[in-house]
């Protein structure tokens, strides 16, 4: 499993560690990724999504996980959330429609 955000597509980062000195050595950072079930009010059910802290701050920012799948580049996203975000558009789509 990589270690990727799958709303931010946040990954891990090449740096230095640095010693006293001066020494540097190559170092990974890795992005802080939680398992989270976030709650999909169109769709009415509950995905589990592999989220850094981060995206999940995001997510509740923008308020909630519908509003930010329709907001978010689907090149940003995973196949999952593209999937998601094609299924929340719909649905949006018809209740806007059934109005």
């Amino acid at each position: 499993m990589s270690r990727v955000c799958e709303l931010t597509a946040k990954g891990r980062m090449v740096g230095n560690n640095v010693s006293h000195a001066n020494n540097k050595t190559k170092r990974v950072f890795l992005p802080n990724l939680q398992n989270v079930t976030l709650m999909s009010e169109a769709l009415g059910r509950s995905v589990r999504l592999r989220v850094s802290t981060n995206g999940l701050r995001s997510v509740e920012h923008v308020g909630g996980l519908d509003n930010w799948l329709i907001k978010t580049d689907a090149s940003k996203l995973s196949d999952r959330c593209v999937k998601l975000k094609r299924e929340i558009t719909k649905k949006v789509a018809a209740t806007t429609e059934a109005a």
